[in-house]
């Protein structure tokens, strides 16, 4: 029998969460009955195939999307019981999300992708903290590039560092290496890690590589909007 965990050690705690869409006999029901608890400072990956429920879940959990049914409490804020704005307020500096999509505003420079959010947010010296963030991912050099003069992989580290800048309690990867090559993608893998390592901050990744999955503390196994294996924490 496992002792009861210290809900002070907890950073995510989700409870028979559902996820549905349309109405009627369009209706598609994308998670069916999701528990994990997701605990401080860890490294998860929630790892499954396309159509698994994993983007959803991650979703539902960084609070982009309001679940059907049940609860999810996030860094002690229960997201249940929050409106969109709700959520997108609990979001902001406590949860950093990186995509596989890279989602750079193309008219900022790169320094200018990290500082904004951090401008709109009320923290100080947000250009003086942005440009150390990018010096941490190695773009020291390029912060006044705009995406369009950046690689694939230099795109992906200002993401991180837009991500990572605020310094969140909870960072989402979602696929973070699927519009990168094998090499850069790793290069990206190792950085996330040394950048949570770092913060101490809690980092799921959203993924379908088992070798990726394998480099987390724990591994969440998911199979048609349900956990099949390593839910417990």
């Amino acid at each position: 029998m496992h002792a009861p965990i210290d809900a002070s050690h907890i950073a995510i705690r989700a409870r028979n969460v559902t996820l549905s869409l349309g109405t009627g006999e369009a209706k598609v029901d994308i998670l069916k009955g999701v528990d994990l608890d997701i605990m401080r400072g860890e490294s998860i990956a929630i790892l499954g195939a396309s159509g698994s429920g994993k983007s959803s879940l991650m979703a539902v959990l960084s609070g982009l999307e309001q679940a059907s049914s049940g609860s999810v409490s996030v860094a002690g804020t229960d997201f249940s019981t929050l409106d969109e704005d709700g959520l997108a307020r609990a979001r902001r500096g406590q949860i950093g999300i990186v995509l596989q999509a890279f989602h750079l505003l193309p008219t900022m420079t790169a320094v200018e992708n990290v500082a904004v959010p951090l401008e709109l947010a009320g923290l100080e010296d947000a250009f003086a903290r942005a440009r150390a963030e990018l010096t941490a991912v190695g773009l020291g050099h390029r912060v006044d590039h705009y995406p369009a003069q950046l690689s694939g992989g230099e795109q992906q580290r200002v993401a991180i560092a837009r991500a990572v800048a605020p310094g969140p309690q909870i960072i989402f990867a979602d696929e973070p290496t699927g519009n990168l090559d094998g090499h850069t993608g790793a290069a990206i893998i190792d950085l996330l890690f040394t950048r949570q390592q770092a913060s101490g901050a809690t980092l799921i990744i959203i993924t379908h590589d088992p070798d990726l999955a394998q480099r987390c503390d724990r591994i969440v196994e998911m199979r048609d909007g349900l956990i099949v294996e390593g839910a417990p924490a």
